[in-house]
């Protein structure tokens, strides 16, 4: 069997470090791993419709910027596959059958659908649409056969009921979908990095993010900004690690290597952890040393980005070749579906 990577984000704006640390990274290196025959890495803009049927034009830009961040941080279309979701007929087509698999309690149980309502303040105005995307998100996983999806720790209930999704179609109609599993970033941190406000998640509507496309001084400044101790107040009063954003960011970028670069009084994170801890160290001398941590890891990131900024109709291009071939995949994958269904009335020749 082959092995596939099937993975992507919704285009509601430009990408951000939480995406980069929890799924983007980790898909650069897969990508060039030379461990996978195939990747696809979707941009879902008919997912992003759900909530935003009446602004399609900000959906619009948003493919753009999403698509400069994703060859920004390397994704190569040479060695992926990078296509728009709406461009994919048969995506809407299998999520029409696979809701027949799948019951309304079934989704409301659904931990990622009911934070999201509770975050986007649905309410009883949820549109059906965005009720039913963790069927989409099936639809858009198997029909490219994915064996394995990178994500972020928050889309594992969506997995978990593709899954069920992918073993309840087997068991009705034959073996016919393959089943995925999800891959997740190993450095814990990585898995939900909190907002600079110290809020749970980063997220684009709290406005507590680091952009990858954000210029050097607004990283520094909103570095300079983030949340930390309130009860450290002074360099020389202890203060605590666990629920600290700026030691939870260092957790997910820094390296032994920085230090040396950096900060060579200390050896490592630990040795750092410690000496604040144990009070003498200042929020301010740890914030620089992130800043220039974050900075580094960007500042290629931004170059490539701005290389492909200039060049807009190759994006497109790349965009439009990468769709073609998503298409071909997918309908592979639903004439599979139809035949195990046998509503492949014409293929078959008599009814």
């Amino acid at each position: 069997m082959k092995k596939i990577i099937l993975t992507g984000d919704r285009p509601t704006g430009r990408l951000h470090v939480g995406h980069y640390v929890g799924s983007l990274k980790g898909r650069v290196a897969l990508q060039n791993s030379g461990d996978f025959d195939e990747v696809y890495i979707m941009i879902a803009d008919a997912q992003a419709l759900t909530d935003n049927a009446e602004h399609p034009e900000k959906v619009r830009t948003n493919v753009k910027q999403v698509a400069l961040d994703y060859l920004g941080v390397g994704i190569d279309p040479e060695k992926s596959t990078i296509f728009i979701q709406s461009a994919i007929p048969e995506l809407p087509e299998l999520t029409t059958y696979y809701m027949n698999l799948v019951t309304v309690a079934r989704v409301q149980r659904n931990p990622t659908v009911k934070a999201e309502i509770q975050q986007k303040n649905f309410s009883s105005r949820v549109p059906v649409g965005f009720f039913c995307y963790p069927i989409s998100q099936a639809a858009d996983i198997t029909a490219f056969r994915a064996t394995a999806v990178p994500v972020g720790e928050d889309q594992m209930p969506m997995l978990e009921q593709c899954k069920e999704i992918v073993h309840k179609f087997n068991a009705t109609y034959g073996e016919t979908l393959t089943d995925p599993d999800i891959v997740l970033s190993s450095n814990k941190a990585c898995l939900r990095l909190p907002g600079l406000d110290g809020k749970a998640k980063m997220s684009k509507s709290l406005g507590n993010c680091i952009y990858l496309s954000d210029e050097p001084k607004d990283v520094e400044e909103k570095i300079r900004s983030m949340f930390t101790d309130p009860d450290h107040i002074r360099a020389d009063q202890p203060g605590r690690v666990e629920g600290n954003p700026v030691f939870t960011y260092l957790d997910a970028f820094c390296t032994d290597e920085h230090f040396v670069e950096f900060l060579p009084e200390y050896q490592n994170l630990d040795e750092l952890k410690a000496h604040y801890m144990r009070g003498g160290l200042g929020d301010v001398k740890v914030k620089r040393f992130l800043n220039q941590i974050v900075q580094e890891e960007l500042s290629p990131i931004r170059k490539r980005r701005a290389m492909w900024e200039q060049r807009l109709p190759d994006v497109l291009d790349i965009l439009r070749e990468g769709s073609r071939r998503a298409h071909e995949k997918a309908a592979e994958t639903l004439a599979d579906v139809r035949r195990a269904m046998r509503i492949d009335y014409f293929e078959q020749g008599s009814l």
